[in-house]
């Protein structure tokens, strides 16, 4: 399907062997039907026909929801091989950990409306940011509990 608008080419098969390099357990199920396969094989068969287009720019939307942490893992490593390798990628993610794990720039939105944008780095210091988006806090009881104020509103 991802070469469906692609003419048959010669780069079909170094695309092909592209996509079984990231994903080398799609190549050993590649008779198999993707309906068949784990939760996180069929993440990584979205993603592999996507690339087979070469997009210059792939959207992932939630590319770690319902995965294992193990395929998470593996799956976020291979969004940033591909961002290094030239793919500019627009990736939404409700794990603020893991995006900006692998983000340049962030924005965070909350009800549909952009409320913060920046570099990462610079997100991941603010203290709203952190303490609602990161689970961090400096709040802690007397008994060793986490205390969390009602979230503000953003302007």
């Amino acid at each position: 399907m991802g070469t469906y608008i692609r003419r048959r080419d010669h780069d079909l098969d170094r695309d092909y062997a592209k996509v079984f390099d990231y994903f080398p357990v799609l190549k050993n199920r590649k008779s198999q039907r993707a309906e068949t396969l784990s939760g996180g094989e069929q993440q990584m068969v979205a993603i592999g026909r996507a690339l087979m287009s070469r997009p210059k720019l792939l959207l992932l939307d939630e590319p770690s929801l319902g995965l294992s942490p193990l395929i998470v893992d593996q799956i976020f490593q291979i969004i940033k091989k591909i961002n290094k390798e030239g793919t500019a990628i627009l990736l939404v993610e409700q794990n603020a950990h893991r995006a900006f794990s692998v983000a340049e720039f962030g924005y965070i939105l909350e009800n549909g409306r952009i409320v913060l944008a920046d570099t990462t780095e610079w997100l991941v210091e603010q203290e709203d940011v952190k303490e609602f988006y990161l689970g961090i806090t400096k709040d802690i009881s007397v008994k060793g509990y986490k205390r969390y104020k009602r979230k503000k509103r953003w302007r």
